[in-house]
């Protein structure tokens, strides 16, 4: 099982992604207002092996939970405006509705490629913008140990960015941009409304191909992820330790845990997707996806049609957090 993010050497490549710019109605959200940004809280410093970061899943039959549509509130202050939903918001334009090309279009512009340096080379995944003045939100596992983050939007425009607050048990990250104003947020949908055989759409940057469009369905709920919380935990040869059907694979996976409930698709991901999006057809966000079953090597792990996406509503629970600078 890969974490869906690409690892490479520094200087290997790097594929800026020109989009097209399209525009949606935000709904306004349910969180209190987010502080007043301060100076950078760097991420927590871990050692980190040389190649690509393997994940980690135990995949375990649950029951699926009902669904509640967040209620709507304001929030106040600057470009802090945070798009949120119910999966009944029309974000896609209606002749486009329910068309992958149309969803692409509408939600492209707010996907983003983060390029995170540290020590042992750099590491390529994706994020979604949630504000106008360049929120982010991410995997844990993209930016974990970076001491320099790169994003580039889907025009090709690029901004340094800086960790707000990091949560290693859910595998969540929110990063800042520095002097961005007036971007495209996603809007967040309700994922207790997803149900099995719903049609999604995934965008990311596998491999450093930004803005990468892959389409699928929604193959399971409640599947139980269970990755290591310390980069420590990493093999000599790049595999990710992780259970399946209660073995263990690519090594020991230790004692420092944790497991989330995912949303299973079968929308290809690839390394280089972890932090992207799994949009429903009318164009909310309602997972960000984090973890991918190999059907190859560690070192070409393929796509075998097994994707893993936290559901956009645990981000919700956890925005506040973040935003509190939480390095957990």
């Amino acid at each position: 099982m890969n974490m869906t993010e690409s690892f490479h050497r520094n200087g290997e490549y790097e594929n800026p992604y020109q989009g097209e710019q399209s525009s949606a109605t935000p709904v306004n959200p349910e969180w209190p207002p987010p502080p007043a940004y301060g100076p950078a809280i760097p991420p927590k410093k871990r050692r980190r092996g040389p190649a690509a970061l393997l994940a980690a899943v135990a995949i375990v039959a649950a029951a699926v939970g009902g669904g509640t549509a967040y209620g709507i509130q304001e929030l106040t202050g600057n470009d802090t405006t945070v798009a949120a939903s119910s999966t009944s918001t029309d974000v896609v334009p209606a002749g486009q509705k329910g068309t992958v090309s149309g969803v692409a279009k509408a939600v492209s512009p707010s996907i983003v490629e983060i390029n995170a340096d540290s020590n042992a080379g750099s590491s390529t995944g994706s994020g979604v913008v949630i504000t106008s003045d360049g929120e982010i939100v991410t995997n844990n596992h993209v930016i974990s140990g970076a001491s320099q983050i790169e994003v580039t939007m889907s025009d090709g425009k690029k901004y340094s960015a800086e960790v707000v607050g990091t949560d290693s048990k859910k595998d969540l990250a929110l990063i800042k941009l520095k002097n961005a104003a007036g971007l495209k947020p996603a809007t967040l949908g309700n994922s207790d409304g997803v149900r099995v055989g719903d049609e999604v759409v995934a965008i990311g940057s596998p491999e450093g191909l930004s803005g990468t469009v892959t389409s699928g369905i929604v193959s399971a709920l409640n599947r139980e992820v269970t990755v290591p919380t310390d980069e420590q935990q990493q093999q000599p040869d790049g595999n990710w330790p992780f259970e399946f059907g209660g073995r263990q694979f690519n090594g020991d996976t230790g004692s420092n845990t944790t497991t989330y409930k995912a949303i299973q698709t079968d929308a290809s991901l690839n390394p280089g997707n972890s932090g992207g999006a799994l949009i429903d057809m009318n164009g909310n966000i309602i997972g960000i996806n984090s973890a991918m079953y190999p059907t190859g090597s560690s070192s070409d792990p393929g796509s075998a049609g097994l994707g893993f996406a936290i559901p956009v509503n645990t981000v919700k629970a956890d925005l506040a957090k973040l935003r509190a600078g939480s390095t957990d």
